[in-house]
């Protein structure tokens, strides 16, 4: 079957097929780093990480880039509330990011721009605009005429005449048209800025990404990507300004549905209570990214504690098969490093083995090959990223594994362990895989399993001369510290109580 998917532009389901074959480049608009994230600013990372996942297992070298934009009025707004330095929030807020796109597991971009490095692009794209009569400058701003674009409009759906005022800059009265939007802002007191043809300033929103992308993606690149609530006006400018350049832009567009909170879109007020460093407290990193990634990317989230819940205990449901698989291979008693629940990589056979169709020409690194994988699995990602699909596979499989667990079937559960592993690869849920195996610090895992060993060994010990006072008395303590201990055909085995 070959990979469908939705594109904004169009509003169907199209063959994807890219520009070059067997590559594939992607822009995915990333974060204004005015707060820190919540999890709605977090959920395109997640559906897009899956989606590059799924590219590369399926044989294409991704080419990925990921903006970051350091100059907004948004980030000027907190500088200002905050007595600081607006590129100390930038920095600040950068950092928070990339922790969390780091500690949700999503792979890196090949490139990560910051808009405050690509202002000469930016006035190469100002002066073909303004050349070409699709610009203006007015007052020291520079604006793109709206009704110089025919098409303007079309990404989102709307006809110009519906559309409300750009509403952009303090400075409306020098625009030909409400509507038409700011590609360069003045200077004003206070504020950065860069020189230009037309005067000192800073960018527009807009401006930045169609100068980062096309910069590093070249004029015409696949796929566009990023939150639906991009698409007006952010995403509509972008394409009405690279298109009147000259650029082909974007050839796919897609978006991801919003995590909602009450029924309304996630703000910063409400996001404070979500934001990603605090869930990780609340849950392991790896139980929250299958939060947020096992609904269909294009779906709403509406946030509850209790869907949350739900998503813990089904994830460890998967792991838990895995874990129990890895113990009835032979491989010894896997005992979970510091801050995870899976077994110690180095202890278990099936934990360290090779994911099926990695080994293959066009594998890429970690990752098994679309055609070594479960044929219903493979057909699901194929339909536009179809992740809830692809889920039930996973657990089907782990229910068959569990069946083959209870019968003492080796063979059959190490063949079902194998088949969930791989599939977890592609959606970055494998947990004897980077970076969920050994959680955090090697040598602070080894230091807590050394020491759990010990108070272990001390526990069979008491138990072998009888004394179970005694042994039940380590069990507690272990219990106190925070460490669970569940006694297995294969011998104890501890995880970190969640």
């Amino acid at each position: 079957m070959t990979l469908r998917l939705y594109d904004t532009a169009t509003r169907s389901v199209r063959d994807f097929v890219p520009q070059t074959p067997g590559s594939v480049t992607l822009y995915l608009c990333g974060a204004t780093v005015q707060s820190p994230p919540h999890i709605g600013h977090i959920r395109s990372g997640v559906s897009f990480d899956i989606a590059i996942r799924w590219l590369r297992a399926s044989g294409y070298a991704v080419t990925f880039c990921r903006n970051v934009t350091d100059i907004d009025d948004k980030i000027l707004r907190t500088a200002s509330a905050e007595g600081a330095q607006w590129w100390a929030i930038a920095e600040r807020n950068q950092r928070a990011f990339a922790r969390a796109y780091d500690v949700l597991g999503c792979l890196p971009p090949d490139v990560e721009p910051r808009a405050t490095g690509h202002v000469p692009e930016m006035i190469v794209l100002m002066r073909r605009l303004i050349e070409a009569g699709h610009a203006y400058p007015a007052g020291g701003d520079v604006y793109f005429d709206v009704s110089s674009y025919p098409e303007y409009g079309a990404l989102s759906g709307q006809r110009p005449e519906h559309m409300r005022a750009a509403d952009d800059t303090d400075s409306d009265g020098a625009k030909r048209d409400p509507r038409d939007f700011a590609l360069w802002k003045g200077h004003k007191p206070g504020e950065p800025s860069w020189e230009t043809p037309w005067g000192p300033g800073r960018p527009g929103w807009h401006l930045e990404c169609s100068a980062m992308s096309t910069k590093y993606l070249g004029a015409t690149f696949d796929i566009h990507a990023g939150g639906l609530d991009l698409v007006f006006p952010h995403h509509e400018n972008e394409l009405a300004q690279s298109r009147a350049a000259g650029d082909g832009f974007a050839r796919y567009w897609l978006h991801n549905g919003l995590v909602r909170l009450g029924g309304e879109k996630m703000s910063k007020s409400t996001g404070n209570l979500l934001l990603v460093d605090r869930m990780v407290t609340q849950v392991r990193p790896v139980e929250l990214r299958y939060y947020l990634g096992q609904a269909h990317y294009r779906s709403d989230i509406e946030f509850s504690a209790a869907a949350l819940e739900e998503a813990v205990a089904a994830y460890r449901r998967i792991e838990g098969f895995l874990i129990r698989a890895a113990e009835l291979a032979g491989a010894g008693s896997p005992s979970a490093g510091a801050g995870t629940a899976g077994p110690d990589v180095a202890d278990a056979e099936l934990s360290g083995a090779t994911l099926p169709g990695s080994e293959l020409p066009g594998a890429s690194a970690g990752l098994p090959t679309a055609g070594s994988l479960p044929a219903a699995f493979t057909a699901a990602l194929d339909d536009d990223l179809g992740v809830p699909q692809a889920l039930a596979v996973v657990h089907e499989a782990v229910r068959e594994g569990n069946t083959a667990l209870a019968a003492g079937d080796a063979a059959g559960t190490a063949k079902q362990a194998a088949a969930v592993r791989a599939m977890l690869a592609i959606l970055g849920l494998d947990p004897f895989a980077a970076p969920w195996a050994g959680g955090g610090d090697p040598g602070l895992r080894d230091v807590v399993g050394a020491l759990v060993q010990v108070a272990l060994d001390q526990r069979q010990a008491a138990r072998a001369r009888k004394d179970y006072p005694a042994a039940d008395a380590i069990r507690d303590e272990l219990a106190a510290a925070g460490i669970a201990v569940e006694d297995t055909p294969a011998g104890p085995r501890w995880e970190l109580q969640r």
